[in-house]
């Protein structure tokens, strides 16, 4: 038996509560001078982009595609091209009957030769009425009856010679003829179909420059403007990229998808062909600047939102007040309270209080203040 153990067992009940009672004091100075340190996981906010990057994809076509159409009505006879044939000016590509059209022409030259048979007649009658005249056999009223005669069937031949080559071209209508070099996209109408003037036929995109043709939402198309450079790959090639230009920008948007028609031209490259799919990327200035931090990171205190940022210098935790833009799947936008070099604790800020030892866990992640909807995160 020790002498501690004598000791206490000498003492009465009193002194044992006072002992105790002085034991557990000693326990408890020790644990209040031993100070804690708690792991945390952080982010750091990094300098913001000036600028963000619109990526939208389209079809490469052609700057200018020709729907051509016969100048007459008629029944298609024969269809001479397919799509994907390339054509030459001249190159017939569709017929239609011209029956109807050489009996126009039969008729009008029937009449064109009455008419030139009464010019001659009346040639004649003028003539004699100048002869009698100049005798005093005939008063003048007679010539000039006969000069007016004689006028107006030159009138009716040149008319009915107008007639005829009229006619002539309406049976030179009933080929349907390419008038510039191109390919052949569509074929509208085929052989026994009726069709009247002005409906499409064959659909020609005409060689030369290409373009792509983009759907761009209206929040987006201020960024769009004719003149403007922008960037086109291809899926077919993703090591051909080409520089292109903004050619047009629809005035007004389309009523059902609500976006704005944009065409982009594309400089002359073989390797670009009709139908290819292109992506088109253009550079757009970060006009708002918001800050993407984790969803863990937002605490509140006082019904205001707040994170909890780190002195680096000092290892302590502090909260800061800040303004949240909106919630986003993949964390919350803040407008204000943050700034790049910021230092946050994205995780267990229930545990957090001012001025709380801190020690960071791992590797710091990097969150860059980014533009409204931008997903700028990574690992440092």
């Amino acid at each position: 038996m020790s002498l501690s153990n004598s000791i206490i067992r000498g003492l009465p009940v009193a002194g044992l509560v006072v002992a105790a009672l002085a034991l557990a004091g000693c326990s408890q100075e020790k644990a209040e001078v031993k100070e804690i340190i708690r792991p945390v996981k952080v982010v750091e906010i990094a300098q913001a982009h000036d600028t963000r990057m619109l990526s939208y994809s389209g079809s490469v076509r052609a700057r200018t595609e020709s729907a051509l159409a016969f100048r007459v009505n008629g029944k298609i006879t024969e269809r001479l091209v397919d799509i994907g044939q390339h054509v030459a000016p001249g190159d017939v590509l569709a017929r239609i009957d011209p029956t109807d059209y050489d009996l126009s022409v039969k008729s009008a030259q029937a009449a064109l030769d009455a008419a030139e048979r009464q010019v001659e007649t009346t040639e004649l009658a003028r003539k004699r009425a100048e002869q009698l005249f100049a005798k005093n056999f005939a008063p003048k009223s007679q010539l000039e009856q006969a000069t007016l005669t004689h006028d107006q069937a030159v009138a009716t031949r040149d008319s009915a010679r107008s007639s005829l080559d009229q006619a002539k071209n309406q049976v030179g209508y009933t080929d349907l003829k390419a008038d510039r070099d191109g390919i052949v996209t569509a074929v509208n109408a085929d052989v026994g179909q009726v069709v009247g003037s002005g409906t499409p036929v064959v659909t020609v995109a005409v060689d030369g420059e290409k373009e792509v043709l983009i759907a761009v939402p209206e929040m987006e198309i201020a960024e769009f403007k004719p003149g403007k450079l922008v960037k086109a790959g291809f899926w077919s090639d993703s090591a051909l990229a080409l520089d292109g230009k903004v050619r047009e920008v629809a005035g007004s948007a389309d009523p059902q998808s609500r976006t704005f028609a944009v065409r982009v031209s594309l400089p002359d490259d073989p390797r670009v062909l009709l139908g290819m799919t292109a992506n088109i990327e253009a550079s757009a200035a970060n006009e708002k600047q918001l800050v993407s931090i984790p969803l863990s990171a937002l605490a509140e205190k006082d019904s205001q939102s707040i994170v909890w940022t780190v002195d680096r210098d000092a290892d302590t935790v502090h909260a800061r007040p800040v303004k949240v833009a909106k919630f986003a799947a993949d964390g919350v936008r803040v407008a204000e309270g943050l700034k790049p070099g910021d230092v946050v604790v994205a995780a267990g800020t229930q545990f957090m209080t001012e001025n709380l030892k801190v020690k960071l866990a791992g590797g710091v992640a990097q969150q860059s203040a980014s533009a409204e909807g931008d997903d700028a995160s990574r690992l440092r």
